[in-house]
């Protein structure tokens, strides 16, 4: 039986932790400032260094406004979809789907409230209560 290593990253991660030999991976991480223009709870894509201490998030600088401004209006729909979550409030669904660009151009403010009441009664069951 022969085994090659793949390009995943879990067994260079596994090695530079044990070997202490950096490896640089691109990992995702709670933004905390690392990129300046994104908000600091957003999750994002930053390289990070691997050694015996763990994995360190390296900081970046910030992005081309026009590049910010498009994160944002994702990470808007994605911060206001976790408060839905942990909130079980069907107004904050409301709220992301009224943010997210595509849905917000094609449908008016009542459509999107009908059809997240629509897709609420549709996953009943495999989705908590939401009042």
């Amino acid at each position: 039986m022969s085994h090659e290593r793949t390009n995943e990253y879990a067994s260079y991660i596994m090695e530079a932790m044990v070997t202490n030999v950096p490896y640089q991976i691109g990992g995702n991480v709670i933004n905390d400032g690392l990129i300046p223009n994104l908000p600091r709870e957003a999750c994002v894509e930053v390289p990070c260094l691997v050694n015996k201490y763990g994995i360190t998030p390296c900081a970046q600088p910030a992005l081309p406004e026009q590049l910010a401004a498009m994160n944002r209006s994702n990470i808007n729909v994605q911060l206001l979809t976790i408060e839905a979550a942990v909130t079980k409030k069907k107004e904050c669904i409301y709220h992301a789907a009224m943010m997210e660009p595509h849905t917000s151009a094609e449908l008016s403010i009542d459509d999107i409230i009908s059809l997240c009441d629509d897709l609420i009664e549709a996953h009943k069951g495999w989705l908590p209560e939401y009042h």
